[in-house]
Order: structure tokens, then sequence, then C-alpha cells
């Protein structure tokens, strides 16, 4: 059976889906799966009771029908998982969440539900007492009632002989005379207000007056001030042109001075330049002097090179024609060996005969 009956006036507000859990009644420690899988989560509003309730059903099984109450405390155990204490279903629900978004905004929707439901039970308890106080208050009235009554009734049992329609006259003329007095009160009240306020205007005039000449003096002398503060103005341009003048001039001065202390120290550089230039002009004679025995040396080492060339090439010729006889003379001396090595085999196959023969011998 569903718990939202069909064309009731409880509506879903927030929908999530979610594991549901249920603390283990035995332990009160272990968590109890309601449902084997991701079941749908939602709030309920009644608006004919003004209440919140979460509603949560696995096939035609409700696994959760939690009224909330401001007392109730949605706790956030993990990243994904959260419960609150149901003291009236005598439980603890435990909800796990596919991601902390999620948790996040159940958790947020549960706490504005949880206000809307602490604000109505304030609500409630307001219309109770007043309507406590209205019957009070009915109560106090009750025995006066009673009394009028009665005495009405005395009334019209004296004015039974003149008929219902003068007792009634009567008590509407009681009313306007009650009227009329309070009437009348309330026109002295004006008239004391009135003259009051006819006091206040004319104080308020007469300071309107004073006000208006003050503001016709004040605008004079604005304007007198006005004039001043534009020809001070006038001035102060003036002036701060002839500074810009100065400081220009001050600059350009700096600027003069800055110029003339480089050129100071240009001239000093080049002084020191000519100084040395004469120096060196002293010198330049012996270098003249020195400089013509290294030409004179020079082109004497020219002249002992070139003799030395000439030996070094008469030195290469000569090395290359020895060369030349070394290798006929090893080829000879090859040659030589050659015929000394078969000379030497043919006397040693000599003397083997040799001594062959003289073995036989």
């Amino acid at each position: 059976i569903s718990p939202v009956p069909p064309y009731s006036r409880e509506q879903p507000i927030f929908t999530t889906r979610a594991h549901v859990f249920q603390i283990d009644p035995s332990t009160k420690k272990n968590w109890v799966p309601a449902s084997k899988q991701a079941v749908t989560v939602s709030y309920f509003y009644d608006s004919t009771r003004n209440s919140y309730r979460i509603i949560s059903v696995d096939g035609a099984k409700v696994i959760i029908n939690s009224t909330i109450t401001p007392n109730m405390t949605f706790t956030k155990t993990s990243q994904k998982f959260g419960q609150w204490a149901d003291s009236r279903a005598n439980t603890v629900f435990g909800l796990g969440f596919p991601s902390e978004q999620q948790l996040t905004k159940f958790a947020e929707k549960f706490q504005e539900v949880k206000e809307a439901a602490k604000l109505a039970r304030d609500r409630s308890q307001e219309k109770i007492e007043t309507s406590s106080n209205h019957s009070q208050e009915s109560g106090r009235e009750t025995p006066s009632s009673t009394r009028a009554s009665s005495v009405n009734g005395t009334d019209d049992e004296k004015a039974s002989h003149g008929g219902p329609a003068e007792a009634h006259l009567k008590s509407e003329n009681d009313k306007l005379k009650i009227a009329l007095a309070q009437s009348s009160s309330n026109v002295k009240k004006w008239e004391t207000e009135l003259q009051s306020l006819r006091e206040s205007n004319a104080r308020l005039s007469t300071a309107l007056q004073e006000s208006a000449a003050s503001i016709e003096h004040w605008k004079k002398q604005f304007s007198a001030c006005k004039e001043e503060n534009d020809q001070l103005r006038g001035k102060i341009e003036e002036l701060e042109e002839q500074c810009n003048e100065i400081n220009k001039e001050k600059e350009r001065n700096a600027q003069l001075s800055r110029r003339l202390q480089e050129l100071e120290t240009e001239l000093q550089d080049k002084e020191l330049e000519l100084e040395e230039l004469r120096k060196q002009g002293e010198i330049i004679p012996e270098l003249m002097s020195e400089c013509e025995s290294v030409s004179e040396q020079l082109q004497a080492a020219e002249k002992k090179n070139k003799d030395l060339e000439e030996k070094v090439r008469t030195l290469r010729t000569e090395v290359e024609e020895n060369k030349h006889r070394q290798t006929n003379l090893k080829t000879e001396l090859k040659n030589f060996l050659d015929v000394l090595d078969g000379k030497i085999d043919e006397l040693h196959d000599f003397r083997q005969g040799l001594s062959k023969l003289g073995v036989d011998n």
C-alpha cells in the first residue's frame, strides 16, 4: 500500500536516489540494508496538515515513512553517507549516496524542511494561544451579558405597556447621547490641537521668513565668495604657470650644468691624450733608429734564411740519392744472400756426400 493516497494534497518537493539502511534493533550499532539497490527517496509536503515527510518505496514495500519534526537532526557520517533518528518510528535511517554532492543537497533540503516544520509549529502554537485568549475573554464577558439580559428583561417587563419600539428607541437614544458626548470631547481636543497647530504654523512662518532673509544674505555672501574664489583661482593659475616656467628654466639650467660638466670631463680626457701623444712624439726618433736597425737585421736574417733554404734543398737531394742507393744496395745484398744460401746448401750437400763416402770406406 502506498503511503501517499491517490488524490492527496501531499506533493513531492525534492527527489533523489540512494541506498536505504536501518539500524539493527537488537545491537543498535550495525546497519541493516532496507533496499537491495538504490531507490527513490522523496520529501513530501502536506498542505492540509502543514507537515513534511520523507518517503521511500521499494516495489510494494514502504521502507521510509518519516515525519520531520524540528527536533530531528541529519548527520553526515562520511562523504557519501548520512543518517537521522526518528523517535516515532523508533529507528535510525541511513542513506548511502553515489556522490558527495547529492548527500550535500539532501542535507541542505533536510535543514530547510526542518526550519519550515519549526515555523509551522510556532504558528500553530500562536493560533492555539490566540484561541485560548479569545475563549477566556468570552468567558469573562458572559456574566455581563447575562446581567444585561436580565436588565433588558426587567426593562421589557416595565415597558410591556409601551411596546418594544419604545425600548429600542430608548437604547438608540442612549447610544446617540454617548456618541454625542464623545464627539463633543473630541471637538474640544481638536480645537486644542488646532490652536497648537496655528501657533506652530505662526512660529514656522516666522522662522521661514527669517530663513528666507538669511538665505538671501548667504546667497549674496556666496556670490561674493564665488567671485573672490574665481579671482583667486585665476591668480593661482597664473602662479602655477609662472612656477611651471621657473621649473622649466631650472630643468634647463640643470641640463646645461650637466652638459658643462660632461664637456669639462671630455676636455680633461683630451688634454691627457694630448700629453701622451707629446711623450710618444719624443720617443719617435729613437723608435725610427731602432726600426732601421731591426730592418737591417731582418734583411741579414732573410739572406741567411735563403742560404739555409739552399742548403736544405741540397741536403734533401743528397738524402734522396742516399735512399735510392740504399734501396739498390738492399736489392744487391738480397740477391747476394740468396746466392750465398744456394752455395751453402750445395756445400752442405757436398759435405753429406763426403761423410757417406767415409762411412762406406
